[in-house]
């Protein structure tokens, strides 16, 4: 398929990026990697007459641990998270996640930035940077603003960014010591496909070892990433076991909402979002105990 006509610019700063998308608005579209905005552009689904690539701008592919949190450029790639000895480190669902993602060739090109803004239900990365209460930067002619990532999702393919802003960094709090996070996704197969469900689950223990903070974030089972938040009260306050899992599994599947489509139904998918919630606690559980 032939791709549509369209004019390209390549700007080498975020100010000249910024006077491009503000002199354009609605007609121009960001490009980084472009695995899913070339795709859909060839299936005539977008059809922008402006491409502003990002991908020469040297901030954003920077990623920052020096301060106390972890700042990762809009174009690093899939891949260079998975070989980040700091990411696996210290957000080891999020390289859990990137692991995931496609093939090697689309992790080769693919950026986090990307993934976030295509706002796919079934993305990967999306699940495990709520999980770890990530937020992502906007930029624009007339400055940033910082976004929650629990508020940046609005629909599938719809997200908080303006027409005149761009997704320039995801910033994501440092876990403590007492700490641990989980991902696992079900698809139909390795390779290219969307994931069936995918679940990331992340929990604070105190220094008596009760949960006093969590996050459950179900992807696939909404128009958006879901947070579990009946199951995530079900942990607070508890010390963690199998059975309160159970328990926090069982709430996350109630409250999960999906479709019947060809890749499963949805009373499967409500199961697997339970049992998904399950065995992504045990994996935050494990992590969190050898941190201490």
């Amino acid at each position: 398929m032939l791709l549509p006509k369209f004019d390209f610019h390549e700007p080498k700063t975020m100010k000249e990026a910024c006077q491009i998308l503000a002199e354009y608005g609605t007609k121009a579209r960001v490009i980084a990697g472009g695995t899913d905005l070339m795709v859909n552009m060839k299936k005539k689904i977008l059809s922008p007459k402006q491409l502003v690539s990002i991908s020469r701008i040297p901030e954003l592919k920077k990623l920052d641990t020096s301060g106390d949190g972890i700042r990762i450029g809009a174009c690093f790639t899939v891949a260079e998270i998975i070989s980040s000895d700091a990411i696996s480190k210290q957000l080891s669902a999020l390289c859990e996640g990137a692991k995931n993602l496609g093939t090697p060739l689309i992790r080769n090109l693919a950026t986090i930035g990307g993934n976030i803004g295509s706002a796919r239900p079934a993305a990967d990365l999306p699940p495990s940077l709520m999980a770890y209460g990530a937020q992502v930067v906007l930029n624009c002619l007339s400055g940033e603003r910082t976004v929650s990532l629990d508020k940046f999702f609005l629909g599938p393919g719809f997200t908080a960014i303006k027409p005149d802003e761009i997704l320039t960094e995801i910033r994501i709090p440092a876990p403590n010591p007492r700490s641990g996070a989980g991902y696992i996704n079900i698809g139909i197969r390795k390779g290219q496909d969307c994931n069936i469900v995918n679940v990331a689950s992340f929990i604070e223990l105190d220094k008596n070892g009760i949960i006093q903070n969590a996050r459950i974030i179900m992807g696939c089972v909404g128009p958006t990433p879901l947070r579990a938040g009946s199951a995530e009260k079900i942990l607070i306050g508890q010390k963690p076991g199998n059975e309160l899992f159970s328990r926090a599994g069982a709430a996350a599947s109630s409250e999960s909402a999906p479709i019947d489509d060809i890749r499963g139904s949805a009373a499967y998918k409500k199961d697997m979002a339970g049992v998904l919630t399950r065995r992504t606690l045990d994996i935050a559980l494990n992590e969190a105990a050898h941190r201490q």
